[in-house]
């Protein structure tokens, strides 16, 4: 097996380390956006 440089090394493990979000996670402003897309209405959220 080839020994791996480094830099190799080092972008897997940046890569695991990051947590990206993606468009499902985002919460609230995603929810909205998605609201306002389906029917013309934003819909809020009260405390």
């Amino acid at each position: 097996m080839k020994k791996q440089p480094r830099w190799i090394k080092s972008v897997i493990e940046t890569a695991q380390r990051d947590t990206t979000a993606m468009p499902w996670q985002r919460g609230p402003r995603r929810q909205a956006m998605i609201a306002k897309r389906r029917n013309g209405t934003l819909k809020t959220q009260t405390a």
